[in-house]
């Protein structure tokens, strides 16, 4: 958690509902200078001052947001998960047969999605610096339903491979650009729970996708086969909602239209304890090293590429793993429902439980329990009819891995701070989370059905590795802030700081007469430093 509860005595905190803490007046631009910095300090400097943050305005604010952002985000990343989720229901309705798909040509229409999105992540990063970032979301819906839509015409390999290749190259932006919504968007605090509401989309997906794939696959035509029917439809509704996504989507906090001159305030005084900063549209190259250079930056590319070779590979084959206990193609795509069930309730149970704790480290390693034992169950239960029930249950406990990915996003995100680096950082991330997606699909084959095994044991490995990095990376965040804590000493500061970006809105701290320690610090909240270089950064594990 942060370094609040050790800033002072237990018994000297205490919640206050309804007292905000006076913000420091902007600072002086012309003595302290921000060429092309972070524009939250020039709306500040432009408005006269800092406003003052309240319980009550930082709730009606908080409010306006959620119900901007999240139907948004939420509708975007639900069909992003449907339209690469197709491939796997269209395995089961004949496409693989139509197709002529053998060996591992199969594996590989799942894993290049993953190849475009590995190569664009450099690409990626640098324009969610440049670019207005609700522009570039609506454009990237639009290019990936395209892409999704000519798969319809498809009916070789050569042709899914090329429509695969640019879903992919389209749809490499989005997790990077709704890791930076939530960065410049939202409080530390509430930044797991948020990230966790969008990626719950893929066990929303599993659930309803399933259904309405259920009843496409009943369509009787003569010139299409049910699978096109599914690329066909799910195409076109996702050009459709890029059009909703570029009228209604804001660009940041400082430009958006739903909020007035006072909101926008608010809104920028809601992340000021981040220390993260909120919009500039400068690329430093000196952010970019020191993201290469950081162990966290590599600790968050092995924690993502062991959790997205199971995923890759589960997603993929899922399906077929079902249909391999003995199941009728329609009946398959049904018994994907609990999956997705599971999968909604570990990802938000996993967020709430990391909010109410502070924590995210020990979370994430309850996470890897039930895949653990879920891979154990398949690898040693008897592929027959008698044992379809234990074998679901197996199949269904491994589904509380996507709980994980969310967390790591979050556990990222909350720990990196510099525009440039936020988003080379993130970069780092997705190449991690797109090689695990490419290797996961190949470790599974056709050929092994139906126990494959090389797969589910590859897979059993990589839960328990990651146990092992999720304590290695709260043991190097750990050491950072005591570094930070030297560094705060030297500069003549208190060694503890009070990280608020991790408290209600209202909860003060106080000192031994009993009034209120101010709650900001050092204003280097929109400095655009990095974490490294902004001594009052408190990072959370």
């Amino acid at each position: 958690m942060s370094q609040a509860e050790n800033s002072q005595p237990k018994d000297q905190l205490e919640h206050v509902e309804s007292i905000g803490v006076e913000q420091p007046q902007a600072p002086d631009v012309a003595a302290n200078p921000v060429p092309k910095g972070d524009q939250a300090i020039q709306l500040i400097e432009i408005a006269g001052g800092s406003i003052t943050l309240t319980p009550e305005n930082n709730k009606r604010v908080l409010r306006k947001i959620d119900l901007r952002l999240l139907p948004i985000l939420l509708s975007i990343y639900f069909l992003q998960q449907l339209d690469k989720s197709t491939l796997s229901y269209a395995s089961v309705f004949g496409l693989v047969e139509k197709a002529h798909l053998h060996g591992s040509m199969y594996s590989w229409l799942g894993s290049v999605v993953y190849v475009a999105q590995l190569v664009f992540q450099p690409l990626v990063a640098y324009l969610l610096v440049r670019v207005p970032l609700g522009k570039f979301m609506a454009v990237s819906v639009l290019l990936w339903g395209i892409a999704l839509s000519c798969m319809t015409a498809a009916e070789t390999f050569a042709g899914l491979m090329v429509c695969r290749l640019f879903l992919g190259i389209f749809e490499a932006g989005i997790a990077p650009a709704f890791i930076a919504v939530t960065q410049i968007w939202y409080r530390r605090r509430e930044q797991p729970v948020r990230l966790g509401s969008w990626y719950a989309m893929n066990g929303v997906v599993n659930m309803f996708g399933s259904l309405i794939t259920y009843g496409l696959g009943h369509i009787k035509s003569s010139i299409l086969e049910p699978y096109q029917i599914i690329f066909l439809f799910f195409g076109l509704i996702t050009v459709g909602i890029s059009g909703a996504v570029l009228v209604f989507m804001p660009d940041s906090p400082i430009t958006a239209k739903f909020l007035d001159d006072e909101d926008k305030l608010v809104a920028i005084e809601r992340l000021r304890m981040n220390q993260q900063g909120i919009e500039s549209h400068e690329w430093k190259w000196e952010h970019v090293k020191e993201a290469c250079l950081d162990l966290k930056s590599w600790l968050w590319f092995s924690l993502m590429v062991s959790i997205s070779i199971p995923s890759g590979g589960i997603t993929t084959f899922g399906p077929l793993i079902v249909e391999s206990f003995g199941f009728s193609s329609l009946n398959t795509i049904l018994l994907n429902v609990p999956f997705g069930v599971v999968q909604l309730i570990a990802t938000m149970g996993g967020a709430w439980l990391a909010t109410a704790l502070g924590k995210k480290a020990p979370v994430l390693a309850l996470l890897c329990i039930p895949p653990i034992a879920g891979c154990i169950m398949l690898l040693k239960i008897p592929h027959d009819d008698a044992h379809k029930g234990p074998l679901l249950v197996g199949y269904y406990i491994i589904s509380v891995y996507p709980g994980i990915t969310p967390l790591i996003y979050s556990w990222s995100a909350g720990n990196t701070a510099g525009e440039t680096k936020k988003k080379v950082t993130t970069g780092i991330l997705l190449v991690g989370q797109c090689v695990g997606n490419i290797i996961g699909p190949t470790l599974y084959t056709t050929e092994e059905k139906p126990l494959y095994r090389r797969g589910l044991t590859a897979d059993l490995a990589l839960f328990c590795v990651l146990v092992a990095l999720i304590g290695l990376n709260a043991a190097y965040l750990f050491f950072l802030n005591k570094k930070h804590e030297k560094q705060r000493v030297a500069m003549g500061k208190e060694a503890k700081i009070v990280d608020y970006s991790m408290h209600a809105v209202g909860a003060i701290i106080e000192d031994k007469e009993g009034l209120p320690v101010q709650q900001v610090v050092q204003d280097n909240a929109f400095k655009d430093l990095t974490d490294m270089k902004n001594e009052d950064f408190v990072y959370v594990y």
